[in-house]
């Protein structure tokens, strides 16, 4: 079975296309800057694999419609194609940002799952609209084909309420949606079962604390198989430190910037979405930039870098309280997966939550999942590389069967 998964943006489509009876991927690249006077198309052919081959196109590229035909035409043909026919495809997964309280589970799209799509347009006006253009994009060059919705807040939704609920009047929950949706969730959902697997046991027996660190950063608890918290909120700028993101704030922040700075809401949103995490305090934003600055002896590099090991280091504790007892923490992710400097500063004096890290273990990258703790560690700690598409893809596989 082979499935192609999907990850429409407002201006780009991320694409891979897996087959499903190894789980390798066959095709992966992505298609940018759509709509501007110079789009960008990445296309790599059996990416995992010396024989990989490498296409990169630049010209217009008018909308996501020509865009997937672009991707359509190199897969299937004579070049780098690994398919002869796109009703090869058995199936096309999609990552919808925000499912709401619509959507526990992945579905096959049908009208209705696209209308109830929409309905979440104001909760995420940047992602939901540009994932249903992927949507009908695909239903009108795979005719025929099923199309499977997976949704990023479908993980959270079995977070109790009074783990979902903000102390606001409770009207406001009724009547506009808000809520603690939390995002992320494909990855802590893939890794958290991941571990498991490492482990040599079930997701149901075993209470993980998930931790997806990249330029966007969440965390998880995972109480046997079942998400009951997340750190991001009802937006993705809810929760720990992140590239540009402020994470958690007194709220009375915003209104004292608006006031003081003479800036509309509006604007303290864009100060804190983007202006803000580890480039407002030190002016950048990818931690390996960070690091070096660190070595030259920037001061206020180093302190973005304590700030961020502080919070993630605090929300594992708060976790560890909500579950009760850890079997094991796990990093993903960018930061979470290659940056051993990072991980040793968040798990430092963790021994009285059980947690000891080896640091031969954690030290460099090694691209696969692997343990960083040590033989006395009551707490496992791992590294494993996310993978979004493949959990995509297997629910697609799950789902059609």
């Amino acid at each position: 079975m082979k499935v192609l998964v999907i990850n429409a943006g407002s201006s780009s489509l991320k694409y891979q296309l897996l087959n499903m009876e190894t789980e390798a991927v066959m095709v992966n690249g992505i298609v940018e800057r759509i709509g501007e006077e110079v789009g960008s198309l990445t296309y790599k052919a059996n990416p995992d694999t010396d024989a990989e081959k490498k296409i990169v196109k630049k010209e217009p590229i008018a909308d996501h419609k020509v865009g997937m035909h672009m991707v359509l035409d190199l897969i299937t043909g004579e070049e780098a194609g690994v398919i002869s026919d796109p009703k090869e495809i058995d199936a096309i997964g999609h990552r919808v940002v925000q499912g709401g309280e619509a959507f526990t589970s992945a579905c096959i799209v049908d009208d209705s799952v696209k209308a109830a799509i929409a309905d979440n347009n104001p909760l995420a006006p940047l992602h939901n609209p540009a994932n249903l253009m992927g949507i009908d994009v695909a239903e009108e060059l795979f005719p025929g084909t099923p199309n499977v919705a997976v949704f990023d807040t479908e993980f959270h939704s079995s977070m109790p309420e009074k783990a979902f609920l903000y102390a606001l009047p409770y009207d406001l929950y009724k009547e506009l949606r808000i809520r603690r949706y939390g995002f992320h969730g494909t990855s802590h959902k893939y890794v958290s079962r991941k571990v498991a697997e490492c482990m040599g046991k079930k997701p149901e027996e075993i209470n993980v604390v998930t931790v997806h660190l990249g330029n966007g950063c969440s965390m998880a608890a995972v109480e046997k198989g079942k998400c009951v918290d997340t750190s991001m909120g009802m937006t993705p700028l809810a929760g720990v430190m992140m590239g540009t993101r402020s994470g958690d704030i007194d709220p009375a922040i915003v209104a004292y910037i608006a006031e003081n700075k003479n800036m509309s809401v509006a604007e303290v949103d864009t100060l804190l979405n983007k202006q803000s995490g580890l480039k407002g305090i030190c002016q950048l934003n990818d931690m390996r930039d960070i690091h070096a600055a660190v070595d030259e002896g920037n001061e206020k590099a180093k302190l973005a870098v304590d700030m961020f090991a502080y919070r993630v280091k605090k929300t594992i504790g708060a976790y560890a309280a909500v579950l009760g007892n850890v079997d094991a923490i796990v990093f993903t992710a960018g930061i979470g997966e290659n940056d051993d400097i990072a991980r040793a500063e968040i798990c430092q004096n963790l021994s009285g939550l059980g947690i000891e890290m080896d640091m031969d273990k954690n030290a460099g990258r090694k691209g696969e999942p692997h343990a960083v703790h040590t033989d006395a560690s009551k707490v496992q700690v791992w590294v494993i590389p996310t993978n979004e598409e493949l959990q995509i893809a297997q629910e697609a596989v799950e789902l059609l069967k």
